[in-house]
């Protein structure tokens, strides 16, 4: 019996070249689809002032920008500003007797910060009153726009999934795969830790919290895909790299924030690891740690799940066992 016919070259290197068109399709759809698309949605603000200031001004905000902005009112600036540091608010526009002044916070958002910082000046102008800006919770002088942080999420995201693809390589049992990312997530923590915040200057806070945070993000990376290989093979390391890679580094929001980009997408990019550090890395090195415990569960709910796929008999052992 003759073996199965092989492929003639000219059909698999059109199907190689249409497949790769289609990857590449994808890509573009996942990276510049969101931000082309980027436009405020129910972004989180307050307003300060008496009652009869405060409606108006809401009223304006809605008509100047429909369904941009979510906004409360509270009593004075020291709950304005409150509700801003605990990042229950992008920030606040308080009115006062004699003008309103507008505090934004350029650590969570740099581009919310100028938004807000834009439409404080229109409204000024319309309503004839003087407007100032305040930065409440501002980024480092060394790295005014947060550059470097959002840089520093693809060598967390790349670093992940190299360490889980050269693991399930090099390291035949899974017990070395996962010493190997504990290992490299500790000390890659630290080390981007202390070249964000040593060197660069884009981390202000604890060294060691910082690191702590850097750490779970690498290993929500490196033991998710670890875990994904366990139990779908190669399939897996090819799913995880999509998830992280694709998904989550598009998704995240880093450059932006997650109510800029399309309705559900940034939902989902703060699901997913890279959008949950950077999340969690803002709120423990710019605001004491407020709003950290959401994305810190999410990164720890992909380390865990992907440990216990990675070591739990399964898939793995019964092809060996084969």
């Amino acid at each position: 019996m003759s073996g199965p016919t092989a492929r003639p070259p000219a059909a698999l290197a059109t199907g190689l070249a249409l497949g790769l068109t289609a990857l590449l399709a994808a890509m573009l759809s996942l990276f510049a689809w969101p931000a082309a698309t980027a436009a405020p949605k129910d972004v989180p603000i307050v307003v300060a002032g008496p009652a009869q200031a405060v409606g108006p001004v809401s009223g304006a905000l809605g008509q100047a920008m429909p369904g941009a902005f979510q906004v409360s009112a509270v009593g004075d600036r020291a709950q304005a500003e409150s509700a801003v540091r605990d990042q229950r608010a992008y920030g606040a526009i308080v009115v006062g007797p004699t003008g309103a002044e507008v505090l934004v916070t350029s650590a969570r958002s740099p581009v919310v910060a100028q938004l807000l910082t834009q439409v404080g000046a229109k409204l000024g102008a319309a309503q004839q009153v003087a407007v100032t800006t305040t930065d409440v919770v501002p980024l480092p002088p060394s790295d005014p726009r947060g550059a470097g942080l959002v840089a520093g999420l693809l060598p967390i995201v790349l670093g992940g999934l190299a360490c889980a693809a050269a693991g399930t390589m090099l390291l035949r049992q899974r017990i070395w795969r996962v010493v190997t990312a504990g290992i490299f997530a500790v000390v890659g923590g630290f080390v981007l830790a202390a070249l964000l915040q040593g060197w660069l200057g884009s981390l202000t806070g604890s060294l060691l919290a910082n690191a702590g945070v850097l750490t779970l993000g690498i290993a929500a990376v490196s033991f998710s895909v670890l875990g994904l290989e366990t139990l779908l093979g190669a399939r897996g390391l090819g799913l995880g790299a999509a998830l992280v890679m694709l998904f989550g580094n598009a998704l995240s929001a880093a450059s932006s924030a997650p109510e800029l980009l399309p309705t559900g997408w940034g939902a989902l990019g703060q699901l997913l690891p890279p959008g949950a550090v950077n999340s969690a890395l803002r709120s423990v090195a710019f605001f004491d740690g407020a709003g950290a415990a959401r994305p810190l569960l999410v990164l720890a709910i992909w380390a865990l799940v992907g440990l216990v796929l990675t070591l739990v008999p399964g898939r793995a052992d019964k092809a060996h066992a084969a």
